[in-house]
């Protein structure tokens, strides 16, 4: 029992390891499906899902395209252990995909596509839910319950790291918006010969009127200016 723990304790600190080092979003994403795949038994396919304000739900990343296959599935359906996970319930376990009988609309086309068990796990910290991770067998049914465990003290560790790498990648969209908007603020104002205010108020209303965001408008204006400058001919 003694050995039993130790091993899940040194699994875990790899796990943290692998997943904890500075990295991008992106890359803290997928860091974090392929530590699970390694670190918890029984499961060949590994997710992990974004929950986002508007209530959608995405796939960020996975080990296969059977993840983002069977999640799409779900998210469309509105139903599903891992749906459901991130909207109800930490821990929901699918173990034998051919006896369940929960989700009458999502196991029909899970089984066409191989699935024999699931486990879904909300990740979610103080600040409330992040999204989930998507475990997935095609092997055999049943799940062990050192696994389930063992899943859960992962999406802890997970969740943190996701949190801080979701933090620091707005603080990094929040400066790069900013910056973005200044110099094409500025580059308006040179083109027209106007103020600051109305050089912003500018850009406010092309935003408006065509429906896309600020930054992108923004952007927009000074990716174009690169290029007419990048494009003119240099003197001899």
């Amino acid at each position: 029992m003694l050995e039993e723990c130790a091993d899940i304790a040194a699994s875990l600190t790899e796990a943290a390891k692998a997943i904890n080092s500075p990295r991008s979003l992106d890359e803290t994403l997928d860091a974090i499906v392929h530590a699970a795949q390694q670190t918890v038994p029984g499961f060949e396919y590994v997710g992990i899902s974004v929950a986002h304000s508007t209530g959608e739900i995405e796939t960020r990343a996975g080990t296969g395209q059977l993840v983002w296959e069977l999640d799409d599935i779900q998210y469309k359906l509105g139903e599903g252990p891992c749906f459901e996970a991130i909207a109800d319930e930490a821990v929901l376990l699918l173990e034998d995909a051919r006896t369940e009988t929960r989700w009458p609309r999502y196991l029909p086309k899970a089984r066409e596509k191989g699935l024999r068990a699931q486990m879904g796990l909300r990740l979610y910290t103080e600040d409330g839910t992040l999204g989930g991770l998507n475990f997935y067998s095609t092997r055999s049914p049943g799940i062990d319950p050192d696994a389930v465990q063992l899943g859960e003290l992962f999406a802890a560790h997970a969740a943190i790291a996701l949190g801080r790498a979701r933090h620091a990648h707005q603080l990094n969209e929040s400066v790069a918006s900013r910056q973005a908007i200044g110099t094409a603020v500025g580059i308006i104002m040179e083109r027209y010969q106007i103020t600051e205010d109305r050089a912003f108020q500018f850009l406010v209303r092309a935003s408006n009127t065509s429906n896309v965001k600020l930054r992108t408008i923004a952007q927009e204006v000074v990716d174009t200016t690169n290029e007419r400058i990048a494009s003119a001919p240099t003197g001899a």
